[in-house]
């Protein structure tokens, strides 16, 4: 049993030291000039503007002379709307977007480093430019089989509005006569079923469909407040615009960093004096838990370095804000407490006369309830904050969608206090780290410190109860 112990703790601590490398400095090869990257490490992270730069771009309407006239302030703001959904879909969550209705141009700022050779910022503007097409599709999931409506060609417009006769703010779609008659055809088959709209393989919104819509002209209900019915209507007229964005390559301009051009360098420094400075402290308090608290500490920084730098398969890179930094910071710091809270209860069962083997077990098992709390109500916070500032096709905006159906039309009836979903950049990205932060926790700070700590105790040398916070 012992042996299994000591096996056990070598192949933990090894497999914790051997994934924090590769987090940090990736894993890669070359052949001639070719590289192939396994891993993706740290210096893989895109930092947001505020840290190492970025590039402004110009965005105006791509139409004929003399068309500008006809572009209104609502196909700017719809303009404007894909360019914020297009964003946050490529997890770049730094970003400014300005429109000036009256030049028609949209200014975009996002980050991007004028180092970097695997990253083309033209070809990253050219791509938020892009036309964009709204989509109706039978079900719930995009299947481009079952089309039922797409772009100008079907749809002619979308307004938010209030229906005082039932009390509830909506979305009025106009359709054009090839529309109308598609229309009529797929809805007066599918009476009860869902009809999902679609952008860019976004899910917009999933209605049902209650009755045959044969006049052309249709009305999305649901919980939607005055804010959301409006995001919706922008998000549908924006994929019927009849233009798309384009910018000219030679008016990309370089932004240099708001925090200055070492900014980086410090805080990653500072970083690393934090760090030495917790361990110091945690083994001086704690002594070999402390220890083995550090290691834990260790594979929890590299699990948040490997969920923003693109390293799993699963988790795309992320943009790191410092919002995102914030997130980071306050996920380590709940990663200490889970440790203190439990070497504390050791140290206390020690003085109560157990035995080590005993005052581990017993310090783990005591403290687990106040450890899940703490960190469950973290985690939701973080959860909500993902779903109501990220784009509405994410997976919490989902999870949160009927929570958010329950608020609107109990407490959300009180003006002012509704929840819409607004995509916005730097609250998803605390929001993202926060959450892997508390995750990483968990497995780290619970499993992990918890099958290490046991794991040292089988050693003969270790069994001495001072080594463990007791007295001499």
């Amino acid at each position: 049993m012992k042996r299994s112990k000591q096996v056990t703790f070598f192949v933990v601590a090894i497999l914790i030291f051997a994934f924090a490398y590769l987090a940090f400095f990736g894993l890669n090869n070359w052949y001639g000039e070719k590289e192939t990257v396994y891993f993706k490490g740290a210096d893989s992270i895109r930092w947001g503007i505020d840290i190492q730069g970025g590039v402004e771009a110009v965005f105006t309407p791509d139409v004929g002379e003399g068309e500008t006239d006809k572009i209104t302030e609502d196909m700017m703001d719809a303009a404007e709307t894909v360019i914020n959904l297009r964003l946050v879909n490529e997890n770049i969550t730094d970003y400014e977007v300005y429109t000036d209705s009256e030049e028609k141009q949209i200014i975009v700022r996002f980050p991007w480093q004028s180092d970097e050779e695997d990253y083309d910022p033209a070809a990253a503007v050219k791509e938020l430019g892009t036309q964009a097409l709204v989509t109706f599709i039978e079900g719930s999931s995009y299947d481009e089989t079952k089309i039922i409506l797409q772009g100008a060609k079907d749809v002619d417009s979308a307004e938010a509005g209030y229906d005082s006769e039932n009390d509830q703010y909506i979305v009025s779609l106009v359709l054009t006569e090839q529309g109308k008659a598609k229309f009529a055809t797929a809805t007066s088959q599918l009476v009860g079923k869902t009809i999902s709209i679609w952008m860019d393989e976004t899910m917009l919104s999933a209605p049902t469909v209650n009755e045959a819509i044969t006049d052309g002209r249709a009305m999305i209900s649901g919980s939607f407040t005055s804010e959301s019915a409006t995001e919706l209507a922008n998000q549908i007229n924006a994929g019927t615009l009849p233009f798309k964005l384009s910018v000219d390559d030679s008016s990309l301009s370089i932004i240099n960093p708001s925090l200055g051009e070492k900014a980086l360098e410090i805080m990653i420094l500072a970083g690393i004096i934090a760090f030495v400075l917790i361990c110091l402290i945690l083994i001086f308090r704690y002594r070999l838990p402390g220890f083995i608290a550090c290691i834990a500490l260790l594979g929890q920084i590299a699990f948040i370095i490997a969920c923003t730098s693109g390293f799993f398969s699963f988790a795309d890179s992320f943009t790191l804000t410092i919002p995102g930094l914030t997130g980071i910071i306050l996920s380590i710091g709940m990663g200490v407490d889970c440790n203190v809270i439990a070497n504390e209860r050791i140290i206390e069962e020690l003085r109560r006369g157990k035995t080590v083997d005993g005052a581990v077990k017993a310090g783990f098992d005591n403290s687990i309830s106040a450890i899940v709390d703490g960190n469950i109500a973290t985690m939701i916070v973080a959860a909500i904050l993902m779903g109501i500032f990220g784009p509405s096709s994410g997976f919490w905006s989902k999870v949160l969608w009927l929570f958010t159906t329950i608020y609107n039309y109990t407490i959300g009836l009180i003006p002012g206090f509704a929840i819409s979903n607004t995509i916005t950049g730097v609250i998803y990205s605390f929001g993202y780290t926060l959450l892997i932060g508390i995750i990483a926790n968990f497995f780290f700070g619970l499993i992990a410190s918890r099958v290490l700590t046991k794991g040292v105790t089988s050693f003969k040398c270790m069994r001495k109860s001072w080594l463990y916070g007791g007295v001499k």
